[in-house]
């Protein structure tokens, strides 16, 4: 990755900037439901409460659309890389379907929703697979097509794909979609607005009273009251149930750049072997002789690793098997993974009454948010939803059978907390221009970065969420938490929850 490219705008972001922002919230407001969260989840709950009559603010931290989903890959599918089989054995017969039905019927929901609305968004339809190449996993992949197949997805078993090598065998589900995230977000917030709704940007929620009605404080001190409150910060801002020992948090690369149109693979890939790779293509503006490609990989625990050589990893994959590429953008997402594999999309605790929350997309936040707009609109409209049960978050019986998941992200939340504080620490003098590192000084750990005209900045390294010491992202220049996957610019600016407060400043 080259210095040009550190910036880490996604091609999303890049192709709809959006216009001008809307504006933050100036003055006190009285709306029937709040959506905390400007992402899919958020905007996505909110279209479909606007279009049932209900008064609806949408609040965003910065701009909508353009953080976990602005920098997602958008793959809108119902198949889940390994996830069928596993459902059958730890949810049943019954649970694997819903969790199929749900997630086709999103995407019906939001290939209805483009033509409706006639977004121009790239909506393509391609066939979805999850391969291996390794001829020991093909039990895998064979027992997942037999379970994505009984659960009712027309998935089949194929060793040929479009992929530019062999596989050693894969599930296809055909007639699945993909698309240009911001575009769709950005036509749907308009038509939110045309429906009475109203948008929100550099609006920080920082807090919450539950009550008939709730009320919401934020960071710009005007204040909200609302009958129902909806959490969709991707992760929870809000935690009264202690959703986050229930989810872990982790992010992955993206590579991206034009490829010659023959080279296209006419299809989306996932395999979640070799540090994951993801590979699919999108239209590349008006020039039809080529593809932009995308490939995703080198999974990791925010605030851990060397971020540039997975960059490096990853585009010698990509340059590998595309030898037509041309790489032009560098980004990276960021995921929630539930400890027991299903979302956690409802009440926002076990006495919540007008508080909900959605979360732990485990990486498929698109056919997922989709989902978890219509799920929560049914609660609060009192309609009913076929797989409310499955994704409740006060569920305990998958909690307690998936305990041995649970057990392993406290273990490393732990060892972060308590191993990090023992890190040496080096000194601040040796630091070169662009890089970061936590050092110890004799009012606590600091968090210290040089810009590249050798200025410090220099703040505290304990994260503002639970404490655990952050790390430094030299690839992306951030500030970042391994416990719970908060991150924070190089002046301390929180860049993504759950923590809502930045870092404090510190003079060095």
């Amino acid at each position: 990755m080259t210095e040009k490219q550190h910036s880490g705008d996604s091609y999303w972001l890049n192709t709809a900037p959006g216009g001008e922002r809307r504006p933050a919230l100036a003055d006190n407001l009285d709306v029937d439901v709040a959506v905390i969260g400007g992402g899919i989840a958020g905007l996505c709950t909110a279209w479909e409460l606007a279009r049932a009559g209900r008064g609806v603010a949408v609040l965003e931290a910065d701009r909508l659309a353009a953080g976990v989903t602005g920098h997602t890959t958008a793959k809108v599918t119902a198949l889940h890389s390994l996830v069928y089989d596993k459902l059958r054995r730890t949810r049943g017969s019954e649970g694997a379907r819903l969790y199929a039905r749900s997630q086709a019927e999103a995407i019906e929901r939001t290939a209805g929703v483009v033509e409706e609305l006639g977004v121009a968004c790239e909506w393509e339809r391609r066939g979805s697979y999850t391969y291996v190449t390794d001829a020991d996993r093909v039990d895998e992949v064979r027992a997942e097509a037999r379970a994505a197949r009984e659960a009712g997805l027309p998935a089949s078993f194929v060793t040929e794909t479009g992929l530019p090598f062999p596989v050693a065998g894969a599930v296809e589900v055909p007639e699945q979609a993909q698309f240009h995230p911001r575009k769709y977000l950005l036509a749907l917030a308009d038509d939110i607005e045309a429906h009475g709704g109203r948008l929100y940007e550099d609006t920080t929620v920082l807090g919450l009273e539950e009550g008939e009605p709730c009320r919401l404080s934020t960071s710009t001190g005007a204040f909200v009251t609302a009958r129902d409150v909806v959490v969709a910060t991707h992760y929870p801002v809000f935690d009264r149930a202690l959703l986050f020992t229930r989810l872990s948090p982790r992010r992955e690369l993206v590579v991206a750049g034009p490829v010659p149109a023959e080279l296209d693979p006419e299809g989306m890939y996932i395999t979640p072997y070799g540090g994951s790779r993801s590979v699919r293509t999108a239209p590349y503006g008006d020039d039809a002789s080529r593809r932009l490609l995308v490939v995703t990989g080198e999974h990791f625990t925010p605030g851990t690793g060397d971020t540039r050589a997975r960059f490096d990893r990853l585009a010698q994959w990509a340059r590998r098997h595309f030898p037509g590429v041309e790489l032009t953008h560098f980004w990276a997402t960021q995921d929630n993974d539930p400890t027991d594999t299903v979302p956690l999309v409802g009440p926002l605790h076990p006495r919540a009454e007008h508080t909900y929350v959605a979360t732990g997309f485990g990486g498929w936040g698109m056919s997922g948010g989709m989902m978890a707009g219509r799920l929560l609109t049914a609660r609060i409209t009192g309609g009913e939803c076929a797989w409310a049960g499955l994704y409740d978050p006060r569920r305990l019986a998958s909690a307690v059978r998936e305990a041995p998941a649970f057990l392993r992200h406290q273990a490393q939340v732990a060892g972060h907390f308590v191993g990090d504080r023992l890190r040496p620490s080096p000194p601040v003098e040796a630091l070169p221009p662009g890089e970061g590192a936590v050092v110890r000084t004799e009012s606590g750990r600091m968090a210290v970065y040089r810009d590249d005209d050798g200025a410090l900045h220099a703040v505290s390294a304990r994260c503002t969420h639970m404490g655990c010491l952050v790390d430094f992202n030299a690839a992306e220049r951030a500030w970042e938490c391994p416990c719970h996957g908060s991150r924070f610019d190089t002046d301390g600016k929180v860049v993504q929850g759950p923590a809502t407060k930045p870092l404090e400043r510190r003079d060095i």
